[in-house]
């Protein structure tokens, strides 16, 4: 775990994994995007959140500051990582149920009451050179959305467009999957991009306006803080 400035940073085998400041809610990276499809429903108030891989609990946080009366499930592997995250970064425990497992095993075997947003941010690396953990298959894609309120956001990290367009996630688009529209977005500080996968129609001209419109992240937006690249990955482009 290193400091940089306001913001603590956790690095495992040479891979920036978790980074916050108490002091914005926003990161101005990658972490951001994870949750910011909530956002193309105007007014976004999820009750039940699913992290796939906490790392040091930087979505938690955002999304604890955001919204007070989440509930959060976190799946980590990592005792360290856990430990970090409840000792350095201060995640609330009592709106977080952390469990020390495999994420692939949670996912398989979990009845339990469906999610509102499943965040998949499952990632190993080495060198520095991070890569998923989990293929994106369609295996892999169906558990998730049983874990998925029909109503309900999924969010998934690709290490960059060329590997998302090798998963299942492009047929699923194509399908009649549930969802209704899919977009990418890219922080211009790496090259991860994060597929966001709604129920709904929506346009990329949605999520800026109703951002603009948060007083949470409407100054972000504005300072550009809070920077994102998007385009649509449905409709066969």
């Amino acid at each position: 775990m290193r400091g940089a400035g306001s913001s603590l940073r956790l690095y495992t085998d040479g891979v920036l994994h978790s980074q916050f400041s108490p002091r914005r809610v926003v990161t101005g990276s990658i972490w951001d995007l994870l949750w910011l499809g909530l956002y193309f429903d105007a007014r976004p108030e999820p009750s039940r959140v699913l992290l796939l891989g906490l790392g040091a609990g930087t979505v938690v946080l955002q999304l604890q500051a955001l919204f007070p009366s989440a509930r959060f499930t976190a799946i980590e592997q990592d005792p360290i990582h856990i430990e970090v995250a409840r000792v350095h970064f201060g995640v609330d425990e009592a709106r977080t149920q952390i469990h020390c497992q495999d994420a692939v095993e949670f996912v398989a075997r979990y009845r339990g009451p469906r999610f509102d947003l499943v965040i998949d941010d499952l990632f190993i690396g080495s060198a520095g050179t991070p890569r998923r953990a989990v293929p994106c298959d369609h295996r892999w894609l169906q558990q998730l959305k049983r874990c998925l309120d029909p109503n309900g956001i999924l969010s998934i990290n690709f290490a960059d467009y060329a590997e998302l367009k090798c998963s299942a996630l492009v047929d699923c688009l194509k399908t009649s999957s549930g969802f209704k529209s899919g977009f990418g977005l890219r922080s211009p500080a790496t090259e991860n991009v994060i597929a966001t996968l709604l129920p709904f129609e929506a346009q990329s001209a949605d999520l800026r306006a109703h951002l603009a419109a948060t007083p949470e992240l409407g100054s972000f937006l504005k300072s550009k803080q809070l920077r994102f690249q998007i385009r649509r990955i449905d409709h066969g482009s």
